[in-house]
């Protein structure tokens, strides 16, 4: 029978809505500052590789503090639902952006 750490997949879906929220709230900005500015490459590959590591080292910081992979888990799942989110609203809005033209 499989033990399901239920506090260890607590702590990765509250981990990972934070981490996860703050990660595509600054895709967002990002993007605004980048198509805003003359140099776009440099500040989408600044944003990204900042994006990046922080989704990654608190991901590593938790594989490495945990002993079981039930917080890993959660903090993945909760990323791909709050992406899920985030490509929803993004949809919405240009199909409401599109439709009002």
């Amino acid at each position: 029978m499989i033990v399901v750490d239920w506090l260890g997949l607590l702590l990765g879906l509250l981990l990972g809505l934070l981490v996860s929220s703050v990660f595509f709230i600054g895709l967002a900005w990002g993007m605004k500052v980048a198509l805003a500015s003359n140099s776009p490459n440099r500040k989408l590959l600044l944003s990204f590789i900042l994006r990046l590591g922080l989704l990654l080292g608190v991901g590593f910081g938790l594989a490495t503090v945990t002993s079981t992979l039930w917080p890993l888990l959660g903090y993945a799942l909760t990323y791909f639902i709050v992406r899920f989110i985030a490509l929803r609203r993004a949809k919405m809005e240009i199909s409401d952006a599109t439709h009002a033209r």
